[in-house]
């Protein structure tokens, strides 16, 4: 482990370590597909139960975060954008860290979270592996919901309802 000591006018002149880095070593890890798409950005291809999830994370240097955009698709939403319109901020609502966002032009649905780390913070792999588990969590969970609506047409709230309901023991 390197130490150096710091001070305040010498901390932008330190070289700091890309946290893209850290989550390449999770994606390796997992046997997960993913491609360095510049310095600051990383894809990586989660195989879910629902879906494939795309994965970007980006660092941004100037905020010192790196954010995290999981996407999936949706097939011919067209019909039923008004409602996703709907369901999104029911299900942000009951969010505790993360969103979710609908992209119509492009058929997407994103769930976007960001882990702030000022002040020369370097993320830990555990700390990338809670992010990276936040949105697939919440991806998996919520899926349904947007197939729902897109599949039968059924009202945002409906839709919610039908996806949340969870059985109990087993048939």
């Amino acid at each position: 482990m390197r130490r150096t000591s710091v001070t305040s006018t010498s901390l932008s002149k330190i070289h700091r370590e890309n946290p893209l880095e850290v989550v390449e070593h999770l994606a390796t890890s997992q046997l997960w597909d993913f491609e360095r798409a510049s310095d600051d950005a990383l894809n990586v291809v989660v195989q879910g139960k629902w879906a494939n999830y795309r994965i970007l994370f980006a660092w941004m240097n100037d905020t010192e975060a790196l954010h995290l955009a999981c996407s999936f698709e949706l097939e011919d939403p067209a019909r039923s954008n008004a409602e996703i319109e709907h369901l999104i901020p029911m299900i942000n609502s009951q969010l505790w860290v993360g969103h979710f966002e609908f992209w119509p032009t492009e058929r997407l649905v994103l769930f976007r979270h960001t882990l702030v780390l000022s002040g020369g913070a370097h993320p830990s792999h555990r700390q990338c592996e809670v992010l990276l588990s936040a949105a697939l969590d919440a991806c998996e969970r919520y899926y349904s919901a947007f197939e729902f609506v897109v599949s039968s047409g059924v009202a945002a709230r409906e839709a919610l309802e039908v996806a949340m309901f969870e059985t109990a023991g087993e048939a």
